[in-house]
């Protein structure tokens, strides 16, 4: 196990720069997930940290070692991928082996590390299978033990989900967790969906366009975004936010409606500002504001309804059922304590 230290890194295609700057430190045993939509640089900083891609600026170190220079094979991490990347013709056991094999360790070493990997990872009978003959789940249980034999000093996992259905998803994910509780070997893992995000990790990195916007555990992150950009990225459905002003020590949207505030930290009347508050902090209330009802989409466990508010579009999710129909009027209250204000300039949060 080690550390990771992403010291100001910068990477350029070209004359074209995706990543600017960007500084992390994680932790001996920490499970780390760089989070972002598509195209914020989240794999290519992944990459740069097991050595497939070139360092354009700033330093990698893993442990006390700078790795800038140094062969991916020669970095001591493991890495498992989004699609398996399992060898058709080797059965299961060779495809853990492979790597051991490769390095020339001796046959009792891999027979003991292939043993114990899928004794943890349930794949035991599955040991003389070749990859076709699996599932999806299966297939990434045997990535996943390649990698464990090598017992790195880092787990990379670069979106190794995507390609599983939503239930097997929602158990893969708690598998990695519970795999990353019983190894405690520091992890980066990335992902562009932010309940694997919330879920799994122990601090979250939240980029966008090749900058960080926010690094922390996720219920901060979650209570308190750094920024708009934060703020609705993490959360689902997302946060809602409506355009206005204070005015007279209460935030008035564009169209006129006053909306309840926060009790402490609020800055100067007149300023532009943006009321954030999300989904699930409204309640149903007969002396609530009015919203009209577009559409209403019942989870079971929920109901989110999605009506026009203050004169903006909005979700509201309620446990309880929503007697409603598209074209009704509902009366709904948000939490002044749940409610977050952005500056309208800087995006930033100013209260919460």
């Amino acid at each position: 196990m080690a550390t990771v230290s992403i010291r100001n890194v910068r990477k350029r295609f070209g004359s074209t720069e995706v990543l600017h700057g960007v500084s992390v430190e994680i932790e001996d045993g920490e499970f780390v997930i760089l989070v972002g939509p598509s195209g914020c640089g989240k794999s290519t900083l992944l990459r740069m940290i097991a050595g497939l891609e070139n360092i354009s600026g700033g330093e990698i170190a893993i442990g006390d070692r700078v790795v800038n220079n140094v062969a991916p094979k020669e970095r001591d991490i493991a890495m498992v991928f989004q699609n398996y990347a399992l060898y058709p013709h080797m059965t299961v056991k060779d495809n853990m082996a492979f790597a051991l094999s490769l390095a020339k360790a001796p046959k009792k070493i891999i027979e003991e590390k292939v043993s114990r990997a899928a004794q943890i990872l349930g794949l035991t009978q599955y040991l003389n299978r070749y990859p076709r003959q699996l599932s999806g789940g299966q297939r990434q249980r045997v990535a996943m033990g390649r990698a464990i034999v090598r017992d790195p000093q880092v787990f990379l996992f670069d979106e190794p989900l995507s390609n599983l259905d939503a239930k097997l998803r929602v158990q893969m994910r708690a598998e990695i967790k519970e795999l990353h509780q019983r190894l405690t070997t520091t992890t980066i893992y990335v992902t562009h969906d932010q309940i694997e995000a919330m879920t799994m990790a122990d601090k979250i990195v939240v980029m966008n366009g090749g900058h960080v916007e926010q690094v922390g555990a996720p219920l901060d992150l979650y209570d308190r975004p750094a920024n708009l950009f934060v703020a609705g990225f993490i959360g689902s459905p997302a946060m809602n936010f409506v355009k206005g002003r204070l005015s007279d020590g209460r935030f008035q949207a564009e169209e006129g409606t006053a909306l309840p505030l926060p009790s402490n930290g609020r800055p100067s009347d007149g300023k532009p500002m943006i009321y954030g508050i999300r989904p699930e902090h409204f309640v149903l209330n007969p002396e609530g504001l009015p919203a009209k009802v577009h559409v209403i989409e019942p989870t079971g466990s929920e109901t989110q309804v999605m009506a026009e508010f203050a004169g903006t579009p909005i979700i509201a999710a309620f446990r309880e059922r929503v007697a409603a129909k598209p074209g009704e009027t509902i009366r709904i209250a948000p939490d002044p304590a749940l409610v977050h204000l952005f500056d309208a300039g800087t995006g930033a949060r100013i209260s919460a």
